[in-house]
């Protein structure tokens, strides 16, 4: 073999390996930087049968749109030091007192440094001795008929939970009557207490707001009760855009 070609070889060969050793971290950093989402699906209350199909949807949500999903229901994980790895949190059908005082405090904390929530159905039925909570998530719940089908109003589509949905919006669902609405939310969607039995809040009722909240942002949908509603891309498409809201990240579309 030529020496001249021996020598060119001697050089460009650890000049090739060092290139692609380098290139290990940064593909390392890259992903490191992808947002996660923590889905918390604590219960001490009613249990909603839905709660392990919503969690695998929301897994393969993230999968196909970008961003990691960790799943628990252990309280123990909200503290300071591990909330700092999340965009964003999303109560799933959480029920009752889930978090002691200090799991509050390490919340309330997050939010105020710019983290984000999402409560899905039942986690307005949560923390109702936390006043701090019942403001982030924009309600709490009092009631409920029972499922049916009602008429949707998607007032603002201007958004990316709802710039999919037409302006009236028929499914069926489990209803929430609420109580202590926060009134600094911005509504995206009330229901047509006309179109069904047993709505007690009139014709303001909404079923699903987001505001920014004290230095972080929240976003609230009651829809979510039922197992089909995880299979049913409408709805997912909706809950993404509530989720691209909570983790601050922008849509491609």
């Amino acid at each position: 073999m030529n020496m001249k070609i021996l020598h060119v070889k001697k050089y460009i060969l650890p000049a090739l390996l060092l290139s692609m050793l380098a290139a290990f971290p940064l593909a390392a950093a890259i992903a490191k930087a992808k947002p996660r989402l923590l889905v918390f699906s604590k219960t001490a209350g009613f249990r909603h049968d839905c709660i392990p199909t919503a969690r695998l949807a929301v897994i393969n949500l993230g999968k196909e749109n970008g961003f990691s999903v960790d799943t628990t229901e252990d309280a123990s994980v909200f503290n300071d030091k591990n909330l700092k790895k999340y965009a964003a949190v999303l109560f799933l059908n959480t029920t009752g007192d889930v978090l002691n005082d200090e799991q509050q405090a390490a919340m309330e904390k997050y939010i105020h440094n710019g983290g984000g929530y999402m409560g899905i159905h039942a986690a307005t039925d949560t923390e109702y001795g936390w006043p701090w909570y019942n403001k982030l998530a924009g309600a709490w719940f009092t009631s409920h008929p029972k499922q049916q089908e009602a008429t949707l109003l998607v007032v603002d589509r201007n958004n990316g939970a709802t710039k999919h949905l037409q302006e009236k919006w028929v499914r069926k669902d489990e209803w929430y009557n609420f109580k202590d609405l926060n009134p600094d939310v911005h509504v995206l969607i009330k229901i047509d207490e006309s179109s069904y039995e047993g709505g007690t809040n009139g014709t303001e009722h909404p079923m699903c707001w987001y505001h920014d909240f004290e230095g972080g942002r929240a976003f609230y949908t009651e829809l979510g009760h039922t197992k089909e509603s995880y299979a049913d891309p409408v709805y997912l498409q909706h809950v993404l855009g509530g989720l691209r809201y909570a983790m601050n990240i922008r849509s491609k579309d």
